[in-house]
């Protein structure tokens, strides 16, 4: 029997764990429980990055997981990765976009950095616990338009930045903002664009750097995935964090397509798990029924089990996927063969969440709807989530795939 509790039931079995990274999930649980999920609702209602819960997040530790076992951290599996984004998801789904964040930038930028930067940027992560935050949309008029964010080139391999970048996930506070920008003056990036691309390490105190605070969204309001701007930003050479050639990883787009499965499968199960008690000592049951609680109501439990049913197969696919991804980066698998799995995971959980926090009313009634009750957070969490790339495109190219063998390439989302 594990320690870590079950997050609907028995309905989700608790997967199995190594010792060390059962013990990393055990610590988050009781972070998520006593600090980050009782401020979720006052986090979602001020629209703007969640401090407290993060400092909180840090506190736990699970920060330091990806960090590679030679540095000094956990080199926890994908599995455990995932499994936290779940459990981050049912607590406070703004927070585990923000944790998704940091988790893959660390996971990649010591496969493809220089060096050099190992060290420092493990002394960053294990000793300051240091988040890091993301920077690299565009505005442009199609979401694969040329980047107009320009890293410029200085004489001691430093960079000046200048451009804007939106949907800037976790950047807003974190310790270090990862900046993708274009360096026109690589070798080879006039015929091969992604020749060009540099990642560099800055601090959101930089001079140059402006954090708008613009975000106003539906939902995953606390992400503060607002617009940057960069104004000649000097960097520190000893924060250039990608070599020319090594980035980006091929599997880095189906990567963040498993995060996002694993926070709308999150989502979903936070959702369920706070109708519960409204239905049991709230909700009214059906005159039909014949019963004096809306938990025995028949047409509620039939209800209920189909949405727990929806979110157990997507929760199973999600960390499924965190196994094909460890298998990947050993070289036992191809792409296509990790791709397309987690085209069905991303899904799956797209729509069991939907599904869920749209079906939750029907479990508890009209008075559910009233304001002020909080449970469209997770409904408006989980619609925008969802649009970070349509679904549809996802079916699309599972049916290309079975119905005439095509292999998605490396790209932004497939």
């Amino acid at each position: 029997m594990s320690d870590l509790p079950g997050l609907l039931g028995a309905a989700i079995p608790v997967p199995a764990f190594p010792a060390d990274e059962l013990a990393a999930l055990i610590r988050l649980q009781a972070t998520l429980d006593g600090e980050i999920a009782p401020a979720a609702a006052a986090a979602d209602a001020a629209g703007r990055y969640p401090t407290a819960a993060v400092a909180a997040l840090k506190r736990s530790g699970i920060l330091h997981t990806g960090v590679p076992r030679e540095c000094g951290g956990l080199s926890a599996s994908h599995r455990l990765s995932l499994e936290a984004q779940v459990r981050i998801g049912v607590a406070d789904s703004s927070v585990a976009q923000i944790f998704k964040v940091h988790d893959e930038l660390t996971r990649e930028i010591f496969v493809y950095c220089p060096d050099a930067l190992r060290p420092l940027l493990t002394d960053r992560i294990l000793r300051d616990d240091a988040i890091l935050g993301l920077a690299v949309a565009e505005a442009g008029r199609k979401v694969d338009d040329p980047w107009s964010t320009i890293a410029a080139p200085r004489p001691d391999g430093s960079f000046t930045i200048s451009g804007t970048k939106i949907y800037t996930t976790g950047a807003a506070e974190a310790d270090l903002i990862a900046v993708w920008a274009f360096n026109p003056q690589a070798p080879g990036a006039t015929d091969n664009p992604l020749l060009g691309l540099q990642l560099n390490l800055v601090p959101p105190t930089a001079d140059g750097v402006r954090v708008h605070r613009d975000w106003d969204m539906l939902g995953q309001r606390a992400t503060d995935s607002g617009t940057i701007t960069f104004e000649a930003v000097d960097t520190d050479a000893a924060l250039c964090a990608s070599v020319p050639g090594r980035a980006p990883l091929p599997q880095n787009a189906v990567r963040y397509q498993a995060g996002f499965a694993a926070v709308l499968v999150g989502i979903g199960i936070g959702a369920l798990r706070a109708a519960v008690p409204f239905v049991a000592q709230r909700a009214r049951p059906w005159p039909s029924a014949g019963v004096d609680s809306a938990a025995d109501d028949p047409m509620v439990r039939r209800l209920t089990g189909e949405l727990v049913s929806g979110l157990a197969a997507a929760y199973s696919l999600t960390l499924a996927t965190g196994d094909l991804l460890d298998a990947y980066e050993r070289g036992e698998l191809t792409r296509t063969e990790l791709a397309v799995p987690i085209y069905a995971a991303k899904a799956a959980a797209t729509r069991a969440a939907l599904a869920t926090t749209s079906e939750l009313y029907a479990l508890m009634g009209a008075s559910a709807a009233r304001a002020g009750t909080g449970f469209d957070r997770h409904w408006r969490n989980a619609r925008t989530l969802s649009l970070h790339d349509p679904v549809d495109w996802k079916h699309a190219e599972i049916g290309a795939h079975v119905l005439t063998g095509w292999e998605p390439p490396p790209g932004i989302y497939t």
